[in-house]
């Protein structure tokens, strides 16, 4: 079994994956477009350039993404996507370039579960927990 994230942006997806892929080094990267849709489906009005599904390798799962239309969207929240890796400059890297024009939530620093750990919101309004692995939870 494989879990991925999946991600609902307001308009903005291809900005956040274009963001994302530079963070995460991303080469292989998959998008469509409303426009690319089969003939008749419902598209809203000046919808045809926005995002109906992307999706780029993250780990062993992928980090994917829609905009969702404006009628069936709501605002990003409730939830955080954790990433970690035992190379600690990557840890610190990644977490520098997720808070850029985001905020804050806990800085990058050890904690009794891992040797470095933090926690930021990116300027797209998705919250990121960041970290090198610590004790295992079965």
């Amino acid at each position: 079994m494989q879990m991925n994230v999946h991600l609902n942006f307001q308009g903005n997806c291809a900005e956040a994956f274009d963001f994302y892929k530079k963070i995460f080094g991303a080469k292989d990267a998959f998008a469509m477009k409303y426009g690319e849709a089969p003939q008749g489906m419902p598209i809203p009005p000046n919808w045809k350039d926005k995002i109906m599904h992307t999706s780029i390798p993250l780990g062993d799962g992928r980090l994917m993404g829609c905009d969702a239309p404006p009628d069936s969207s709501t605002p990003i929240g409730g939830f955080q996507v954790s990433v970690e890796s035992k190379d600690e400059a990557e840890v610190k890297r990644i977490y520098e370039a997720l808070k850029e024009g985001g905020s804050v939530q806990m800085a990058m620093a050890p904690t009794f579960w891992s040797s470095l750990f933090g926690m930021c919101t990116d300027k797209f309004g998705v919250a990121w927990m960041v970290g090198m692995p610590g004790v295992e939870q079965g």
